[in-house]
């Protein structure tokens, strides 16, 4: 019989008070693992409030820790807290991301930092803090995009930063061999959470025209692949960035 059995384990995701960090959290849960929920401390408070809907959804194996992955203190700070509550930390997954749509014509400098700070140094900050604090045996999944491949019109700065996440995870992946941590990526193809569902309506239409499979795809399914990558079941795969995205390959 196979089985995914994570009593015992804990799991940071970050971003994960909604869409595809939602998801990706109730799966561990329902794997048996304790989950850390990071969100972006908001002016207004609606990330807060969204990822306490979330813990109190989920029960007494999930918490909420705030923290902006931009900040190498606040994510050294995040791993502290995590730690001090429940010990050491097995999975640190990198979901929190940012999309600023723009043609590079009409793309200023804040455009292009707010992604690339976000998007790829925000990873490298868990990824850096993660790599000294996980657990021997570990897991580090980040989530990459398909646009990270296909370089989508208008996603200059998007793109480049998830086919830099892409290039970080397999460097990783070697320098922690060693202690049996694997480091591996997911490019989900379009899938509408909230993200998803801000690519205009005409844009969406024609992407679904190239997705063999013909319809987009779920958070739950992409979910369940990083929940795979944390398993004992994919102990010999490191270093991968793993599509998912209907057929919709080569993208373009």
């Amino acid at each position: 019989m196979i089985s995914i059995d994570f009593n015992g384990k804990t799991a940071l995701v970050t971003g994960g008070g909604q869409g595809l960090g939602a998801a990706t959290l109730r799966r561990l849960i329902e794997a048996g693992a304790r989950v850390a929920i990071n969100y972006l401390p908001d002016a207004d408070g609606a990330n807060k409030a969204r990822a306490e809907t979330l813990a109190a959804e989920l029960g007494d194996r999930a918490a909420t820790f705030p923290g902006d992955v931009r900040d190498l203190g606040q994510m050294e700070r995040l791993f502290d807290e995590v730690e001090a509550a429940w010990g050491k930390l097995d999975f640190a997954i990198n979901n929190a991301g940012l999309l600023r749509d723009r043609t590079i014509r009409k793309m200023d400098t804040d455009d292009w930092r707010d992604v690339l700070e976000t998007n790829l140094t925000g990873v490298f900050h868990v990824c850096k803090t993660a790599a000294e604090r996980l657990a021997d045996g570990g897991r580090i999944v980040n989530v990459g995009s398909i646009s990270g491949a296909a370089g989508f019109f208008g996603q200059g700065n998007y793109a480049a930063a998830k086919a830099g996440v892409g290039g970080l995870t397999r460097v990783l992946s070697r320098e922690l061999a060693p202690r049996r941590i694997t480091v591996n990526a997911v490019a989900p193809g379009v899938v509408l959470t909230e993200m998803g569902k801000s690519i205009p309506e005409k844009a969406r239409a024609r992407m679904l025209e190239q997705i063999p499979l013909g319809r987009f795809g779920e958070a739950r399914e992409i979910a369940d692949v990083i929940v795979w990558l944390c398993s004992d079941l994919a102990a010999y795969v490191t270093g991968q960035t793993v599509h998912v995205n209907g057929g919709w390959w080569p993208a373009g």
